[in-house]
């Protein structure tokens, strides 16, 4: 599932509730990992165009963490072009139609398109650009609500010493997805419901004020000057701290409760509905591995407004937005094609499709794999452990995002992955999972959402306030470890552009080499009496680092 980060809405409530480079290679010096700790906090805002561009800065010159993707292009990419790499975006589809993603498209030149028929003989009719595997379907639960729909019938009611032996492990299953809907449902109900109230209590201190001052946006200045007394007083107060806390525009933060309002909402009537049957027009068995002739070509999805697709369609971007082109942003990689593969829908992914859409990427030429999503139960695993392993043995690099819980993953299993708390040892050597990190060099370094394991997560990359492509060539910020991930995913691409000897294992030990890191304490889950060592919160303890990797890539055999 890929999963917003509400984080204005959030305080808002809060507040209210509170009141080939081998050649020139040598001649260049990686960033020295000890001088890391010695680079001066940045203590001004970033600009507008800083932060819009703050993945692609230098530690070193810029005192900004991101993974110094300019100076790579600058002092060793140049005009090289390496060979063309095919990314794979396993998402909830592409904006195939983007003006900054035209022109990186993965093409099947062995089909013709719209003919009806499997020109290539692959599997797949029509598939030109890639392959839906959610048909016209949209919304979906979690996995936790599906797995409750199918067992409640044979369990509800029952007792533990009812159940067979045979049975067992399928009643605990049961059992812990039944506690886990009934605390989502609980939960998302009250926050609906308290999002709802702080709307109404904030829209009458709004038209209060906005009465008294004559203006709907209103500064600071000016409502600490407007004299008030009463209801009126209390109303100030209120509207005071939304705009030291959270947002000056009370307008701007109606509309980001409004948000709010809308995800809780959302949520119940998809995620955690028990009669939704989202699966429906898709018209396949998801627990039945064999059953693949579903789908079809249009790797946009059903939605007019494509506002479906802003998840993969901003991946996208982040990957391979057309560089240099004069429009828009430059993706982390170029010569690069985006293979579009749409297999998340508005809720939990299916397994069935998550393996399908690996070995579809496997089979049709993908180097690299970005899997932007997650979720903490999966009835069929093993399909997409075996799917994991098909790509290890096809040399195919999988790069995964951590998730957004600010959860340990050595405690805590998330799946996809290619280990888990229980069983350490990794299935395969392929599978690069990211967590995220903030743009404050310091305490804050990592991303307040972002998940973390010594064990379970390997390095960190740029994932808070992503600038990057979305639907009908627009561009939002959006973040979380969905845009950490495409990020590294665009680094192992360039990687396997102008070295293209070396194997996924390899790239994968490039990118956890190659990385900066840093002795201090940062702050984890957002919690400021949480703090852990930066290096003890991914196998690596390293943050990405292009320039770096190019280096170390040209001396590794």
């Amino acid at each position: 599932m890929k999963i917003p980060f509400l984080k204005s809405a959030f305080a808002i409530g809060s507040a209210i509730i509170l009141a080939s480079c081998g050649s020139s290679a040598p001649k260049i010096v990686a960033t020295p990992i000890a001088n890391i700790d010695s680079i001066p906090l940045k203590i001004t805002d970033l600009s507008d165009a800083q932060l819009k561009n703050w993945g692609a800065t230098d530690l070193m010159t810029d005192t900004i963490p991101g993974m110094s993707v300019d100076k790579a292009y600058t002092e060793i990419i140049k005009n090289k072009k390496g060979e063309k790499t095919i990314v794979a975006v396993i998402d909830s589809g592409v904006d195939i139609e983007h003006e900054d993603l035209q022109g990186v498209l993965w093409t099947n030149t062995d089909e013709i398109p719209n003919n009806g028929k499997d020109d290539d003989n692959n599997g797949y009719i029509d598939d030109v650009h890639g392959w839906n595997f959610l048909g016209d379907a949209v919304e979906e639960n979690m996995e936790y609500t599906r797995i409750l729909k199918r067992l409640k019938p044979k369990y509800e009611g029952k007792a533990a010493s009812a159940i067979s032996t045979a049975d067992r492990a399928e009643f605990m299953k049961y059992k812990e997805a039944k506690e886990e809907y009934d605390k989502e449902y609980q939960e998302t109900l009250q926050n609906r419901n308290q999002y709802q109230q702080i709307k109404k209590q904030l829209l009458a201190a709004h038209q209060a004020v906005s009465s008294q001052l004559g203006k709907e946006d209103y500064t600071k200045e000016e409502l600490q000057k407007m004299e008030a007394s009463g209801q009126l007083a209390q109303y100030k107060a209120m509207l005071q701290q939304i705009q030291n806390n959270v947002n000056e525009n009370i307008p701007e933060a109606l509309d980001e409760l409004d948000d709010g309002i809308d995800y809780f909402a959302g949520r119940l009537d998809t995620h955690l509905n028990l009669e939704l049957d989202g699966r429906a027009p898709t018209g396949d068995d998801p627990y039945d591995i064999t059953d693949i002739n579903y789908g079809n070509a249009n790797v946009m999805g059903p939605s007019k407004d494509k506002e479906d697709l802003k998840h993969g369609t901003h991946v996208a971007g982040i990957i391979a937005a057309e560089r240099d082109n004069g429009i828009g942003i430059n993706g982390v990689a170029n010569n690069v094609e985006i293979m579009a593969i749409r297999a998340v829908p508005d809720g939990d992914e299916y397994d069935k499709d998550i393996a399908l859409a690996i070995r579809y990427a496997v089979d049709n030429g993908a180097k690299v794999i970005n899997t932007s999503f997650g979720k903490y139960f999966s009835p069929n695993p093993e399909w997409v452990t075996d799917a994991i392993k098909y790509a290890a043995d096809k040399d195919v690099l999988i790069v995964n995002a951590g998730g957004n819980e600010g959860l340990n993953l050595d405690e805590k299993r998330v799946y996809p992955n290619d280990q888990n708390p229980e069983a350490p040892q990794e299935i395969a050597d392929n599978f690069l999972t990211v967590g995220a990190l903030n743009y404050d060099y310091g305490s804050g370094l990592v991303a307040n959402f972002s998940n973390y394991g010594k064990t379970n997560v390997d390095v960190f990359a740029p994932g808070t306030k992503i600038w990057s492509t979305t639907p009908n060539d627009e561009y939002e910020y959006l973040q979380g470890t969905s845009m950490a991930s495409p990020a590294v995913a665009g680094v192992a691409a360039v990687i396997r552009s102008f070295y293209p000897n070396l194997s996924a294992a390899q790239v994968k030990q490039v990118i956890m080499n190659s990385g900066l890191t840093t002795n201090a304490k940062v702050i984890v889950g957002g919690d400021n009496t949480n703090t852990k060592s930066f290096k003890e919160l991914s196998t690596s303890g390293k943050m990405v680092n292009l320039y770096n990797a190019l280096i170390l890539a040209s001396k590794t055999k």
